[in-house]
């Protein structure tokens, strides 16, 4: 199968300079992309050759003939790990860079199975892996992707730190499974959830950045702290767009969460909101009947009507104020501050 190019990682990412001190976003994550890309190949190209397609495919090396092409994500958590590395007062060594690389592995792991148990058929604007390869290979992808994660960071303390945030992760989304089968779920146990599912990844990944560039134990944890709440309200963020967002711009449609019953944040603030739009969207949440086009339309204008919205842009807000307050407590190198500070800013203004 042939190798392709770096890709573009500057596609939709904001040119300009972040807050003062900080290179433009879009550099950083360039740089990320550089610095795991080969470690990542070699992973890829070591696993058995069906699940080396699924996996350059899912990633975004290839098309599902194998064919070069340049759709892969952001590469958002291992460029946190570099950049908490560097505001540790450290560099991008190899130690630095498995941890990134080790993040990237586990989130891909966690969005290949994510797509099988939500039934998404669409990833990055084009068909989900499962959708293309089937879902015995996009688990067994998943599952290969986790176990070269784990044993990136063998030896060391920092696999400890990557082994609790997938325990994590695994219990926030078995909860987000199991909330789908509930009438009532507390807007409490829902942010509990997302924590769990979005937060500890992040969080981790910026744990392991400030742990594997030397920094103390206090400061590390601040660390995880600014990646835990920038996490939460990044899933906010991804909620709301799961909602309201352009297709064509996000690259999977609109109203597959409500569709699923899913207990999306907004939609949990809505149903909690004690509004007559909120009663008229847990009435039409309690059917059993299949969402046509009209249904999903009119959940989605409930949704907003009950306050779900203006919940969301409040509480991404207070996310983001405590995740800086904790990233003034670690307290940062001048320019490894500002880079953590463009990159929240990406991460949570975005629309795609």
């Amino acid at each position: 199968m042939p190798s392709s190019p770096l890709p573009d990682v500057a596609a939709g990412v904001p040119a300009q300079p972040g807050p003062a001190g900080a290179r433009p976003v879009s550099r950083l994550l360039l740089e990320a992309r550089e610095a795991i890309t080969p470690v990542l190949r070699g992973i890829v190209d070591d696993l058995p050759g069906e699940l080396r397609r699924v996996a350059g495919y899912h990633i975004g090396w290839w098309d599902a003939e194998g064919r070069p092409t340049s759709s892969a994500g952001k590469v958002i958590r291992p460029a946190l790990t570099l950049a908490c590395a560097r505001a540790a007062g450290g560099a991008a060594t190899p130690g630095v860079i498995d941890a990134a690389v080790a993040v990237e592995l586990v989130h891909d792991f966690s969005l290949l199975h994510d797509d099988v148990m939500d039934n998404d058929t669409t990833r990055r604007h084009r068909p989900a892996a499962w959708s293309v390869f089937g879902v015995d290979r996009a688990i067994l992808t998943g599952d290969m992707l986790l176990a070269a994660a784990i044993r990136r960071l063998c030896g060391t303390d920092l696999v400890l730190v990557l082994a609790d945030a997938v325990l994590e992760l695994g219990t926030g989304q078995c909860a987000d499974l199991a909330f789908e089968r509930v009438s009532e779920v507390s807007l409490a146990e829902c942010l509990a959830m997302a924590e769990g599912k979005t937060g500890a990844i992040l969080g981790a990944a910026c744990e392991l950045g400030a742990r594997a560039a030397g920094a103390a134990a206090s400061a590390a944890l601040d660390y995880r702290t600014f990646g835990r709440q920038l996490g939460v309200a990044f899933q906010i963020v991804d909620d709301s767009l799961s909602i309201w967002g352009d297709p064509l711009r996000t690259g999977k449609p609109t109203g597959n969460d409500l569709a699923a019953r899913k207990k999306s944040l907004p939609v949990a603030a809505a149903l909690m909101s004690d509004t007559a739009a909120g009663r008229e969207l847990a009435g039409i949440l309690a059917t059993t009947r299949e969402f046509d086009q009209a249904t999903t339309a009119h959940a989605e204008l409930l949704v907003e009507q009950a306050g779900g919205r203006a919940w969301a842009a409040a509480e991404i807000n207070r996310r983001i104020s405590t995740a800086l307050h904790a990233l003034t407590d670690a307290a940062p190198t001048a320019g490894g501050g500002a880079e953590l500070r463009a990159v929240a800013t990406l991460m949570t203004s975005r629309d795609h």
